[in-house]
């Protein structure tokens, strides 16, 4: 794998120069090409440097070519070259370092951010790079190296158990899938079959469809073929609704005729117990009046009282031949009538127990301003009313 020797180039002692890869101290060739060059990149270099297939390992090949690296030739100028295309930027950037102390400050920044591959070749083939710079630069590389390996094997525990992770992660999305698989099938099954039921409805729906419309057309032929149908069904309809109605109205004229026997009763019985009452107060009126009253055509006005009692009022005054007239003192009767009726009346009957407190006040009012007699009854009763005819004084009922 050795390559014919070059005739080498002699490194300038001073100036701005950057060193090349031969011109950089031996110590510093194995970890330039084992850190700045991965295996794959470092084995295609070299076969193109040499122009054949290497067939030496991994390590061989990082042995073989730092040894080739101490001296110019085509393996150490292709090596070379790829350093300086892939670490083109840090050589830039470490560039601007135009002392020992800013080119070092910038590699102690590089190894903090835990990105050295490339810093560590613009460090060392800086012009301004000492050999104390070199050694110092060295020691950092060796530790770091150190501390690579030991991250590495804890790497490969953690890939262990990584690993061992996916084997279960594995296992379990296998039985997932299974299940997924399961379930798919389940529902594929169950799709087929509400796909044939939903197949079979619509041939029922159809079938009925069909059935409808055979019926329709047979509708319609019945109703051609029988022209009067429509008008036989209206009046068949509309007698039906007329018989509804007639039993509705035979209800009707049932109950009201209940209702006028039971009113037919009760005026049957209301005027039996009227005439009753008149004979009883005629009795009564005959008993009471110890001398017979002649009223000579005087009005006699009576406020108040019982509807029911009116007529035995009127029909005693009229017997002993006077003018009855009455108001109901505001309950019915209009109470502005009240003081025409005071006005035209002789005498005044105010039952004090069946009239308003406004009718009241406006009688007593009227017959204390007029000097009208009045005479006031607490117990409207047809004996009373008479009693009060009796006991009027002569000069009262005779004639003016």
């Amino acid at each position: 794998m050795v390559a014919p020797d070059l005739p080498p180039e002699p490194p300038p002692a001073t100036g701005s120069r950057r060193k090349r890869l031969w011109e950089v101290p031996r110590t510093a060739h194995c970890p330039v090409v084992g850190v700045c060059l991965p295996l794959d990149t470092l084995r295609r270099v070299v076969n193109k440097a040499l122009g054949g297939e290497t067939v030496a390992d991994d390590y061989d090949l990082h042995v073989g070519v730092v040894t080739e690296c101490g001296m110019r030739n085509r393996v150490s100028e292709a090596v070379q070259r790829e350093l300086e295309r892939r670490c083109a930027h840090a050589v830039r950037h470490f560039s601007r370092a135009k002392s020992g102390e800013a080119m070092m400050a910038l590699w102690d920044t590089a190894i903090q951010a835990g990105d050295v591959a490339a810093p560590l070749w613009a460090a060392l083939t800086h012009p301004r790079c000492t050999q104390e710079l070199h050694d110092r630069i060295c020691r950092d590389i060796h530790m770091i190296q150190h501390q690579a390996g030991a991250t590495v094997r804890a790497d490969v525990r953690q890939l262990a158990e990584v690993t061992r992770e996916n084997r279960e992660l594995s296992r379990e999305i296998g039985e997932a899938r299974a299940r997924v698989a399961q379930a798919q099938s389940e529902r594929a099954l169950d799709h087929d079959r509400l796909a044939a039921q939903l197949m079979q409805a619509r041939a029922t729906a159809i079938g009925k469809d069909t059935t409808i419309e055979a019926l329709r057309n047979e509708n319609a032929s019945l109703r051609e073929s029988m022209p009067e149908l429509q008008s036989r069904l209206h009046l068949s309809q509309r007698v039906a609704d007329l018989t509804a109605r007639n039993r509705t109205l035979d209800a009707e004229v049932d109950e009201l005729r209940r209702q006028l026997a039971a009113a037919e009763r009760e005026v049957d019985e209301a005027r039996v117990r009227a005439e009753a009452a008149v004979a009883a107060a005629r009795a009564s009126a005959d008993d009471t009046a110890a001398v017979p009253v002649q009223l000579a055509e005087r009005s006699i006005l009576c406020v108040g009282g019982r509807h029911a009692q009116i007529p035995i009022y009127r029909d005693l005054v009229e017997r002993h031949g006077g003018r009855f007239s009455h108001h109901d003192g505001g309950i019915e009767d209009n109470a502005h009538r009240l003081d025409a009726s005071l006005a035209a009346a002789d005498l005044v009957i105010c039952q004090t127990g069946c009239l308003s407190h406004n009718a009241y006040w406006l009688v007593k009012d009227h017959c204390k301003r007029t000097g009208k007699r009045c005479v006031y009854l607490d117990q409207p009763s047809v004996a009373s009313f008479t009693r009060s005819l009796a006991a009027l004084p002569v000069e009262d009922t005779s004639t003016s």
